[in-house]
């Protein structure tokens, strides 16, 4: 394929292209929530300087709201409700989907490829935002990566639904009348806020679902949450870890906790407890670790992830910032750090933005300060738990505080609208129980890269995991 590099600017004139060559050049790494919000900013920039090129590079041409994707999984949303097309979500910020290579500091150039032969483009930057986010830590254990799901992107949201109903299918065949054990249990690791909404999802949904299966009983099913805190939801305060466990339990979840996973072989699941739990399904929510591409950064780095000061600056290296899950932020106000959460990593991209126009047009640059609204997470049933400005609320309000705080962020109106009919219908018709085709054979970590529509097309990239995110 011959294509430009991406030094190079398609204009249809001299004068235009020795306006384009003159361009001060801001690249934005990553299409999560840090990446996404600082280009959203910059596109109102972009109103009142002609001389300002900005160019957002990801791997996928849609924004994914990862907070959505346990609905997505639990057949509550449809999965073309939780993406945004960046081509309409952005009219004067470039997107360039493909995949980063490699960053070159010294040089001040990105490597990208993209294209279906995979060729390079160099893109050349004055400032760059790095918002690469974070990837999944199996902590090498044996067997986890290649027998395990997760839910981190749409891939994996559609294979996570497409398991259970399989196992579904397989349990009702007569042939599996001695195997029904295994085909029918299901774990997730992780106690966090991920891991308690994928189980509280994924329960209703398959407990909803069984009536529809004649050989199959609700008495058969066993879903297992595996925390090695003491309670679930270690983020909130121990009163709510309490009520969440005490519901999950309720509605027939066992909760393992003080144990992880240690091992996956022959479709037996290992816990450091020594407990062996047979079973076909593995969830995975235990934990992140820094995009490969920041540990060959030359930059300052804390416990893998770049080092910025107040103004979300890389000290150094100018014209060097990082947001999101990839970035440290330390905290005047509290001590410490920021977590790595959505409604900071919208917070960091929208101030990342101003400081990076300040820096390039003059004014002042402003210092991050943000005090954690609160955190939601919804467990099932139409019932949740929520911490909001120190105030405890749990069951249909904290459920109710869940939906309608996420819709509101969710950008544009057309998809709030597609949301807000999906949860009206939800409540009047059964969840669909149609199994999108996998590929055959490998591992459930390659049956999660399954193709999107046409239509949506991609991957979340910062601050994706943060699906206790409220704003």
């Amino acid at each position: 394929m011959d294509c430009a590099g991406g030094n190079e600017t398609h204009t249809d004139g001299s004068r235009d292209y020795l306006m384009a060559t003159k361009a001060k050049r801001v690249l934005i790494l990553g299409g999560g929530f840090g990446g996404i919000y600082a280009a959203l900013k910059l596109e109102k920039l972009l109103r009142r300087h002609d001389d300002l090129e900005v160019t957002l590079i990801t791997r996928d041409n849609y924004f994914l709201f990862t907070p959505m994707l346990p609905e997505v999984a639990a057949g509550e949303l449809e999965q073309n409700t939780i993406v945004n097309p960046l081509r309409k979500l952005l009219r004067r910020v470039k997107s360039f989907v493909g995949t980063i290579e490699a960053i070159d500091l010294n040089a001040r150039h990105v490597i990208v490829s993209h294209g279906f032969d995979g060729h390079i483009h160099e893109l050349p930057y004055d400032q760059l935002i790095v918002a690469l986010g974070a990837r999944t830590n199996f902590f090498d254990l044996p067997g986890v990566e290649a027998s395990c799901l997760t839910l981190k992107t749409l891939g994996d949201a559609i294979a996570v639904r497409n398991q259970l109903i399989t196992d579904l299918e397989e349990a009702n065949s007569e042939c599996a009348a001695g195997e029904r054990q295994p085909l029918l249990t299901f774990i997730v690791a992780g106690g966090g806020f991920a891991g308690v909404e994928t189980l509280g999802g994924i329960n209703d949904f398959v407990r909803e679902a069984i009536r529809f299966y004649p050989n199959l009983h609700p008495d058969y099913l066993r879903f297992v949450l595996v925390t090695p805190d003491e309670l679930i939801l270690p983020e909130l305060n121990r009163k709510l870890g309490i009520y969440a466990q005490r519901k999950l339990t309720m509605r027939g979840v066992d909760i393992i906790t003080g144990a992880k996973v240690s091992a996956i072989s022959g479709g037996i699941v290992k816990l450091t407890s020594g407990e062996k739990i047979q079973a076909n399904t593995l969830i995975w929510s235990a934990g992140t670790a820094p995009n490969p591409l920041i540990a060959k950064l030359s930059a300052p780095k804390r416990n893998g992830r770049i080092v910025v000061d107040a103004y979300l600056r890389v000290e150094g290296w100018p014209g060097l910032w990082a947001v999101g899950d990839c970035a440290s932020v330390s905290s005047s106000r509290a001590g410490g750090f920021y977590p790595p959460t959505a409604q900071h990593a919208m917070r960091e991209g929208n101030l990342v933005a101003r400081n990076v126009a300040a820096t390039l047009y003059g004014g002042q640059k402003k210092p991050f300060r943000y005090r954690t609204l609160g955190q939601v997470a919804a467990i099932g049933r139409r019932t949740g738990v929520a911490s909001i400005l120190g105030v405890n609320f749990s069951g249909f309000v904290a459920w109710w505080l869940w939906r309608t705080i996420y819709l509101c962020k969710l950008p544009r109106l057309e998809k709030k609208v597609r949301i807000a009919l999906d949860w009206t219908l939800d409540l009047c018709f059964a969840k669909d129980f149609a199994c999108v085709t996998m590929p055959p054979g490998g591992s459930k970590r390659a049956a999660s890269m399954v193709r999107v529509p046409d239509e949506l097309v991609s991957r979340d990239e910062s601050a994706s995991n943060s699906i206790s995110a409220v704003s």
